[in-house]
Parts: C-alpha cells; structure tokens; sequence
C-alpha cells in the first residue's frame, strides 16, 4: 500500500486512471445491487405443528403439545420453548440462542420429536417440523371483488388469476384466503340408514370405491400398445344420488334412499371482506432469495395482463 502511494505521488496520471476505474466499477456495482425490503436473516427458530382431528383443546395440550415439549426441550441451546394448543392442533415453537446454525438446530427438533411419535395419541398426524422462513411471509396481496358469489370468484382466482400469477418470475406461490371451492356433499337420514340396517361407514366405502378411475391395464395388438383406464368419477350430485351402496335382498340400496347428494362447498376456514363486501384475497409469497420489489413489479405486469382474461365485472385490486 505505501508503494502504491508512493507511485500515484510520482505519477499524478497513474492516481488519475486509478481514480476513474474505481468510479467505473462503482458505477457498475450501483447499477446492479438489488433492492430489498428487508435483510436476508435466518432466525434461530424452529416450529413442530401436529394436528389431532377432533380433538379439544385440554387433550392436545396434555397429549401432544407436553409431549413434544418434553423431547425437544434436551436439544442444546434453547433460549425459549412454548407451545400453543388449539381444537385440533398444537405448534411448539422452540427459540435457539442466535450462534446456533438454524439447519443442525432443526435436524436435532426432527430427531428429537421422530422419538415422540410412539406417545402421540392415535388419529395424530404426523408432526411438520420447519425452520421460520422470512420469505415465506406474502409480500403482496390482491382482492379479486365482483357482484358474484363467493364461489365464483374462487374459481376465477383458482383457475385464471392464481395460474398467471405463479408464472410471474421470482414468484413461488399463491394463496388464497377466503374462497370457497367446490366440494360434493353427501347428507345421510341416520333413521333411514338404520331401517335398511347399514352403517355409516357403508357409505363411506361405496364413494371410495365407486367414485374413482381405475387403470385397467395396456392392450398390444403388434407393434401397437395402448393404455385402459376406467372412467368412474361422477361430476355431479345426480350420479352420486345414483350410487350403489349395498344390495338387500336382491334390491340395490342407493344414496337416495339414504339421503341426498348436494353440489355445494368446503367448509369455509377463512375469510375475506373488502370494503364491507365478501372477496377473495390472492397472497403472493415470493422465491427463497427473489428480490422482493422486482417481484412485486412483475405481479403487477401481469395484473395488467389479466383485464382481458377475466369478466369485465371482476375487479382485480393491490390491497397491500
């Protein structure tokens, strides 16, 4: 360094050139830094979610959220271990001091909690054990609103908006909160099921069985082969109320003597309102690593291209 000095003295046109190529390069480098909202950190935190279908509260704790604890808490270096239950479902959220590696710290709750499976009470789904992740939290939302019912405006988020939106570059997924998508519902006469003597499980099983497509198979005939398939999925509530469920006596005891197929919904778990008015919300979640304003300036190109994609009454709207 003293030598370097020592030359741009002597030579005032050497320091001039050095002076103007680190103008350059910073120039170049300015150019090109990316933006972002917020710094790329991994927090030391690791989260166990397990859900017990039906089950309160009380017994989530007891059985599953204490349990979890109880294993987690021998894994080195916890700073903080709580846990949250709720009807059906239990979150232990472990906090590691900030030296401890976010991936060992993981692979160890994983470990850890793979021990605990044999105690968890039976109809428990296995635990999801993950990192907190910065880029998993959405950086845009958009309302999709109309004079329409909320399930059509489910289908035209899920099927045309979400679709181009996840096409947009640095995009990694799109949620939708506060739709409504389409379910088949099977209501059933208790009474109705006990006079023919069959129980609910009866019902159950024929949907499985009937409702599907099977493969059936490949047919060679020389040097030509073709694949079979057997087409049974009903796509509508008359072919379900048309369903065979069991044969009494010679006589075929169907849905409808049973009760009745419904084309309805999902039950609702969320939901989303818009100036007073029931809407669907579009979450965008951003890539691992993707800059988050050159992400949101892509989702909005492709906002633009979407008004002629979707009916003219459906209003698409950055809420956040």
């Amino acid at each position: 360094m003293q030598k370097l000095a020592e030359l741009c003295i002597r030579r005032p046109v050497f320091a001039a050139m050095l002076i103007l190529a680190m103008v350059v390069v910073g120039a170049t480098a300015y150019t090109s830094l990316g933006v972002d909202r917020f710094p790329a950190v991994d927090l030391p935190t690791v989260m166990v979610r397990t859900t017990l279908p039906g089950g309160a509260p009380e017994d989530v704790e007891s059985e599953i959220s204490e349990e979890i604890e109880e294993v987690v808490n021998t894994v080195e270096g916890i700073r903080e271990l709580r846990s949250i239950s709720s009807a059906g479902s239990s979150v232990v959220v472990a906090t590691f001091d900030l030296d401890r590696n976010v991936d060992t710290a993981a692979q160890d709750v994983r470990d850890r909690v793979q021990a605990a499976l044999r105690n968890l009470p039976a109809g428990t789904d296995p635990p999801i054990v993950a990192k907190q992740d910065n880029d998993a939290t959405p950086v845009m939302s958009v309302a999709l609103s109309a004079d329409r019912s909320v399930r059509e405006l489910s289908e035209i988020a899920d099927k045309v908006v979400r679709v181009q939106l996840e096409r947009s570059a640095g995009v990694g997924e799109v949620r939708v909160v506060g739709g409504q998508e389409r379910a088949m519902k099977v209501w059933v006469d208790a009474d109705r099921l006990a006079a023919y003597g069959l129980p609910i499980t009866a019902v159950r099983d024929a949907i499985v069985q009937q409702n599907a497509n099977i493969p059936a198979g490949n047919v060679t005939r020389g040097q030509d082969e073709r694949t079979l398939r057997t087409l049974g999925r009903f796509h509508d509530a008359d072919g379900f109320n048309a369903l065979v469920i069991a044969n009494i006596d010679g006589r075929p005891v169907r849905v409808r003597d049973v009760g009745y197929a419904e084309d309805g919904t999902y039950e609702q778990r969320s939901a989303a309102r818009l100036d007073g008015t029931p809407t669907v919300v579009l979450e965008i979640v951003r890539q691992s690593g993707a800059n988050t304003v050159a992400v949101i300036e892509g989702v909005k190109a492709s906002l633009t291209r979407l008004t002629g994609q979707i009916p003219e009454d459906v209003k698409l709207r950055v809420v956040r």
